[in-house]
Parts: structure tokens; C-alpha cells; sequence
């Protein structure tokens, strides 16, 4: 006699489970790890934003220490200031807005400790909309802290990527 297979709703799920993991991981997909960064010290300096806390725990989380003087550092980094705004993006026929447009950014600078002129101001910009709507005020304001909150985060790995590309010979 031959046994016949049946495929019964539990194998089916096991069968997609171990069908979409092995698709997942040979795409390349990779969870986001710390960046490959060329110095080991780094000094902090300039005026305190809204992301200088975010960016000293991403700049520790990378194995970075943060120095307290340019001496100690391989690099230093000058945050000079940032700027947030938000206006209106559409207005509806009776002239009630539907959406908002949010806009950050954050300039800063670097050098080597060695060398007393700082590199050209690098400008980080991001922007985000979202629609409005009267009946929704709370929703709706917290989804634009949401949307800020984001923007900060975004701004901070933006940064950390453009320090990464820098190349500080070891010393």
C-alpha cells in the first residue's frame, strides 16, 4: 500500500514560515549595526541641540569615546545650530488646511585637532508632511511630535553616516 501525504493547515504554515525566511534571507536583507567608523576618539562641541543627547548615545553605541578636550580627540565635531519650522501645504475650497508640511534642519562642521580650520558646514534637511484634520486635533498633534521625533532620529544617523565616510589616519 502507499501512503498518501496529506497537508493539513499546520504544515502549510511551517512550509511559508520556512519558505519566507530563507527568501528574507537571501535578499541581503541585515538588520542595521553599528557604523564602521575611521577614528576611535571624538569631541563634541558648539551649541547644545535638541539632538546632542541622541547623538552622544549613537556616537557611544559605535565604541566612540567622547573626549572633553580637542587633544585627546581624532576628530571634532562643531554643532552649530539647527531649525525647525511648519507650514501649510494645502488649504481645502473653504480655506480650512488639510496639510502640514514639517521641515528640520541641522548644520554642522569637523576637523582634525591638528588642523585649526574647520571643514565646510555640512547641512542636514528633512522634511516630512502629513494631513490635518479639525475633528482629530489631539491625533493629530501627536502625530506631528511623532513626525519631529523622527526627523531627529533620521538627522542623527545622517550624521553618523557623513562620519563615517570621513578617513582619519590612525594615529
Amino acid at each position: 500500500m502507499l501512503n498518501t501525504f496529506k497537508l493539513t493547515p499546520a504544515h502549510l504554515f511551517v512550509s511559508t514560515l520556512l519558505l519566507m525566511s530563507m527568501l528574507l534571507t537571501s535578499c541581503g536583507f541585515e538588520l542595521r549595526g553599528v557604523s564602521s567608523l575611521s577614528f576611535k576618539a571624538l569631541n563634541l562641541q558648539g551649541a547644545t541641540l535638541s539632538i546632542s543627547r541622541e547623538l552622544k548615545r549613537n556616537i557611544k553605541a559605535n565604541d566612540i569615546t567622547l573626549t572633553g578636550s580637542e587633544t585627546e580627540a581624532d576628530l571634532v565635531v562643531k554643532l552649530i545650530n539647527e531649525s525647525s519650522s511648519k507650514r501649510i501645504q494645502s488649504l481645502s475650497g473653504t480655506g480650512v488646511v488639510r496639510e502640514f508640511e514639517l521641515y528640520y534642519q541641522v548644520n554642522f562642521s569637523t576637523r582634525e585637532p591638528s588642523n585649526p580650520e574647520w571643514g565646510p558646514v555640512q547641512t542636514v534637511q528633512l522634511r516630512r508632511d502629513y494631513s490635518y484634520n479639525d475633528d482629530a486635533i489631539l491625533g493629530k498633534a501627536d502625530e506631528e511630535a511623532r513626525l519631529n521625533e523622527d526627523m531627529h532620529t533620521d538627522a542623527v544617523r545622517e550624521i553618523i553616516r557623513r562620519l563615517s565616510a570621513i578617513q582619519i589616519a590612525p594615529k
